[in-house]
């Protein structure tokens, strides 16, 4: 996968079109990520020792990773994500700007 942990990102689809956030987990097997105050759902909680009054509680959802796009740290726009081998070492490069990410 080419979107690691605490790279930033916009969302390109769904409900949460054009916002930004960064990465705080990924699921590589189902090729989904988790951000912070995006994708967010009710979850309905019944009483319990954690939760005694229950309720409603907001719950973010991971999203998949093609609804995503990387937002390059130097140029500050969306890109895609290539790669260069340099000296046995595998770098993702920004596809606009060419630059290291």
């Amino acid at each position: 996968m080419k979107i690691k942990k605490g790279d930033k990102v916009r969302v390109m689809a769904g409900k949460d079109k054009g916002r930004e956030g960064k990465v705080e987990k990924v699921y590589k097997k189902s090729n989904k990520i988790l951000i912070p105050n995006i994708n967010i759902y009710k979850r309905h909680v019944k009483k319990s020792d954690k939760m005694p009054q229950g309720g409603i509680v907001d719950v973010p959802r991971p999203l998949d990773v093609a609804k995503i796009m990387l937002i390059c740290p130097k140029c500050g726009k969306m890109t895609r994500i290539g790669f260069k081998v340099e000296k046995d070492k595998k770098l993702r490069v920004c596809k606009k700007c060419e630059s290291k990410i």
